[in-house]
C-alpha cells in the first residue's frame, strides 16, 4: 500500500515539473531569442517480486520474474536550440543570429555571459548594450582601441559576418567585429536568468568561424504554441491520474484500518 502511495506521489511531482517547464515556454512565447525547454522522465529503482513478503504465482514457463517499480522522476531541463524565426524590425541596433552561436556581453559585475537576444541599443556613453545595460563584446580591428568605438544613430553598419563599420565623413571604416561563440556539445550552456547563459564547468567555448548576423532583425522564440498546449493537456491528465491513484490508495488504507479495528 505504501508503494502505491509513493508511486502516485512521485508521478505527480514529475508531472508538476513538466507543467512548470510548459508554463515557462508559454510565458516566453513572444520573447526574442528564447529557446524552449523540455523535461523527460526516468524510472526510479525497480525490483523483482520474487522475495519473501510478495504474493507471487509459481509459473515454470515464465521467462522472468515480475518486477515492480518505485516511481518516476523528472530529468533536468533540456533546451531546444532550434532556430527561431527572423523578424524584421528595421532598427539598426537590432541583431539576429541565423544559425549557431551566442553574443557575448559583459555584465555590470564584470562577468561574461552569452545570449541569443540581439535586442541591443546605444547607451549614453555611445556603447552598444543589451536591455540590462550589459556591453556587447567587440573585437577591435588592428590599430583600433575598443574604447574609441562609438555608436550614434545611423553612423554604423554591421555586416553578415559581424564586421562593424563606423561612418567617417562620407565613408565607412572597419573598426571591429562582433564575434559569436559556441561549444562543441549541444547542451553545454545553462540558463542563469534574464536570457543569459553560461557554459558548464570545464566546457571549452569557441568562436564561431562563419557567423551569420542580420542587422535590423530579431530572432523570435522557437516555442510552438500548439505543441505546448497539447503537452499541457496530456501532462495535466497524467497528474490527475497520479492524484486519483493517491486517493484510491488512501481509501483502501482506510478500509484496511476499519477491518483491523473490528
Amino acid at each position: 500500500m505504501l508503494r502505491v502511495l509513493w508511486n502516485s506521489k512521485s508521478g505527480m511531482i514529475a508531472n508538476q515539473e513538466k507543467l512548470d517547464s510548459i508554463s515557462n515556454n508559454l510565458a516566453n512565447a513572444n520573447t526574442s531569442g528564447y529557446k524552449r525547454v523540455s523535461v523527460s522522465f526516468q524510472d526510479t529503482m525497480s525490483e523483482t517480486l520474487r522475495r519473501e513478503g510478495y504474493p507471487i504465482t509459481v509459473n515454470g514457463e515464465r521467462g522472468q520474474d515480475p518486477f515492480t517499480g518505485t516511481g518516476v522522476k523528472a530529468s533536468t531541463w533540456t533546451r531546444d536550440s532550434k532556430q527561431g524565426p527572423l523578424i524584421e524590425t528595421n532598427k539598426s541596433s537590432d541583431l539576429a543570429i541565423d544559425g549557431e552561436g551566442y553574443f557575448q556581453v559583459r555584465r555590470s559585475d564584470g562577468s561574461l555571459a552569452y545570449t541569443r537576444v540581439g535586442q541591443f541599443d546605444v547607451d549614453a556613453n555611445e556603447n552598444l548594450v543589451d536591455p540590462n545595460g550589459s556591453r556587447v563584446t567587440i573585437v577591435p580591428a588592428q590599430g583600433v582601441d575598443v574604447e574609441s568605438i562609438k555608436f550614434t544613430e545611423g553612423n554604423y553598419t554591421i555586416s553578415k559576418n559581424g564586421e562593424v563599420s563606423i561612418k567617417d565623413g562620407n565613408e565607412y571604416t572597419l573598426v571591429g567585429t562582433i564575434p559569436l561563440f559556441t561549444t562543441n556539445g549541444t547542451d553545454d550552456f545553462i540558463s542563469i536568468g534574464e536570457n543569459y547563459y553560461q557554459a558548464k564547468v570545464g566546457v571549452e567555448i569557441n568562436q564561431v568561424e562563419n557567423p551569420s548576423i542580420y542587422q535590423g532583425y530579431l530572432e523570435g522564440s522557437n516555442v510552438d504554441m500548439v505543441t505546448e498546449l497539447t503537452d499541457m493537456i496530456v501532462t495535466q491528465r497524467a497528474f490527475q491520474l497520479g492524484s486519483k491513484g493517491l486517493q484510491v490508495a488512501d481509501e483502501m488504507w482506510q478500509m484496511a484500518n476499519n477491518l483491523k479495528s473490528r
